[in-house]
């Protein structure tokens, strides 16, 4: 985050809100289980297939479908040079819309599905060297960055913008606050309230890159 410019942090600030929303969103609807969060799927998997519950295909199916999401927004990324962070977030707000879809017309594989698929896509906004820079739909590291950021502040070391992993993640607890919000007052609306937020985020990308392109690979 701090290598960035701020235009570009807030960006990343908004898209971790909305993987938030997003994941908390299909989290109610399946049952408990994660769009984004793969750690917690594979845990899951592990546990039915141990416990013999009945449902040990839904997170297998899950995390195929966030591989496959990142695989897709990869090649997006790879292919689109200065304009990948609009190209990335508009695969992105296309399946969100799916999503969206199939949550109205009551098919939640649909539903699941294209939720996934944007989620693990979505992590392809930034990159470097082919290589995540800034995971937006987990937030392992950021913690892992912030203790060691404390770490080296009590040693008396200054590490410049180490505050901003828990800003990141501040930003995803926040975005998971409001999808649990809409998901059980307006269901119905709530999957159109992401296509809306990520309608706009692709519209700031769009003006962040057209503006201000940044040196490759970002």
């Amino acid at each position: 985050m701090q290598s960035y410019d701020p235009a570009r942090r807030w960006l990343a600030l908004g898209l971790a809100g909305l993987a938030g929303f997003i994941d908390a969103t299909g989290f109610i609807a399946s049952q408990q289980y994660f769009v984004s969060f793969m750690s917690g799927n594979t845990t899951r998997l592990s546990v039915d297939l141990v416990t013999g519950a009945s449902r040990p295909l839904v997170p297998a199916f899950l995390i195929l479908g966030f591989v496959a999401g990142v695989t897709a927004g990869a090649l997006v990324a790879y292919r689109t040079e200065r304009w990948r962070k609009t190209a990335v977030i508009g695969l992105t707000t296309a399946l969100i819309a799916g999503s969206a879809v199939g949550r109205a017309s009551g098919i939640e594989p649909l539903f699941l599905a294209c939720s996934v698929l944007a989620m693990g896509a979505i992590n392809n906004t930034y990159n470097r060297n082919r290589e995540v820079a800034v995971g937006l739909t987990y937030m392992t590291g950021a913690l892992v960055r912030f203790g060691q950021g404390i770490a080296a502040w009590l040693s008396g070391e200054v590490r410049p913008g180490w505050m901003l992993n828990t800003v990141l993640w501040g930003s995803l607890a926040l975005g998971a606050a409001g999808g649990a919000l809409a998901a059980t007052a307006i269901p119905e609306i709530a999957p159109w309230i992401s296509v809306a937020l990520a309608g706009l985020l692709l519209l700031f990308a769009f003006l962040i890159e057209r503006s201000r392109p940044s040196p490759q690979p970002s």
